[in-house]
């Protein structure tokens, strides 16, 4: 085989890439909800700053037209620049030819060449077989170790109104100094700046297992690219901020509608920063803004979301509001020195 680097702004090309991604990603996993092509074409041919992409693809030697598995390398250039993110999938019936194992060779030389010392990568696994799964066996053989445990779940659709404001009057006795607000689509000039800065603490306040983050370095000017990314996406954005006496917001939660998947809503973060806990804010901004989702988009049937196992505060909250284990995200970690081949 051949491995080479995928023009994703060609139409014919960025097919069979998506094709293979998608048919990997949903084997043998029912509850899986992916991207369209659509979607993804957008996040692939759109970078944002700060961010490189990379994608590459094995082709047959019978036919160098024929993708039969590809690859991805995402690098931050503005924060964590040890790390390279590494995506190989395979096409589920020609695995267990040693096409993985040659992409992420060739992806791991791509991010050394870059710099980049510590290679991350994950997969989806069900939970019984956590330890013993085919995609855990083919990261350790590789020199991989599993970094942090991820808890997927799902939340079935609707919640009745009079559960949802029990537990909006529940959290308020705890936070009458705050005020909670749903905006859709945007943010107000006049929060961006504060809401960035809380945005970019998820990846050093989340548990993140054995995987060292630095903060993020997300800027107004990056958040207004992502909005209009998501609305190329076709995707709305419902974020519920809880803002202090200042009128700043110190805990937010985002929901994200796809138009492409109608049953779907993807819970992506919530976080509430650390001087103003045990307020109950976590859940009030959870609660308020699936109220929101559901008086808008009333057809949908669940929300996705995932944690780390070790997120006892969230955890929690998800427990509570009826979240459903279904599957683990399984992340994976090789450190590397910039003399190893």
């Amino acid at each position: 085989m051949q491995i080479r680097e995928v023009d994703v702004h060609d139409d014919g090309q960025f097919h069979q890439f998506f094709r293979i991604m998608k048919d990997a990603e949903t084997f043998e996993r029912p509850e899986a909800a992916f991207w369209s092509e659509r979607e993804c074409a957008v996040m692939f041919r759109h970078e944002e700053p700060g961010e490189s992409w990379a994608s590459y693809a094995a082709f047959d030697d019978a036919d160098d037209a024929v993708m039969i598995g590809i690859g991805s390398v995402v690098l931050t250039l503005h924060d964590n620049v040890d790390k390279a993110f590494l995506g190989v999938e395979v096409a589920p019936e020609l695995r267990g030819r040693g096409i993985g194992g040659a992409i992420l060779a060739f992806l791991e030389d791509k991010a050394r060449d870059a710099g980049r010392t510590v290679m991350l990568t994950d997969s989806h696994v069900p939970a019984d077989s956590r330890d013993s799964h085919p995609y855990r066996q083919f990261a350790e053989k590789r020199g991989y170790v599993l970094a942090n445990v991820e808890v997927r779940r799902r939340l079935r659709l609707p919640v009745p109104t009079e559960q949802l404001q029990a537990w909006a009057d529940e959290a308020a006795r705890h936070h009458a100094d705050y005020r909670v607000q749903t905006f859709v689509d945007d943010l107000p000039d006049e929060l961006l700046e504060s809401y960035c800065y809380l945005s970019n603490q998820l990846a050093i306040d989340a548990p993140t297992g054995e995987i060292d983050y630095e903060a993020e370095s997300m800027t107004p000017e990056t958040f207004r690219i992502r909005l209009q990314k998501l609305k190329e996406q076709g995707r709305t954005m419902y974020e519920t901020l809880a803002l202090d006496g200042d009128g700043q917001p110190v805990a937010q939660s985002t929901l994200a509608v796809p138009a492409d998947d109608p049953t779907s809503v993807f819970q992506w973060g919530t976080l509430v920063r650390k001087d103003h806990r045990g307020h109950r804010l976590g859940l009030a901004v959870k609660v308020a803004n699936l109220r929101a989702v559901q008086e808008a988009h009333p057809e949908r049937q669940r929300i996705l979301t995932t944690n780390s196992e070790d997120n006892a505060n969230m955890v929690a909250i998800n427990v509570l509001m009826g979240f459903e284990p279904i599957e683990l995200l399984a992340e994976f970690q090789r450190k590397l020195s910039s003399s190893v081949r």
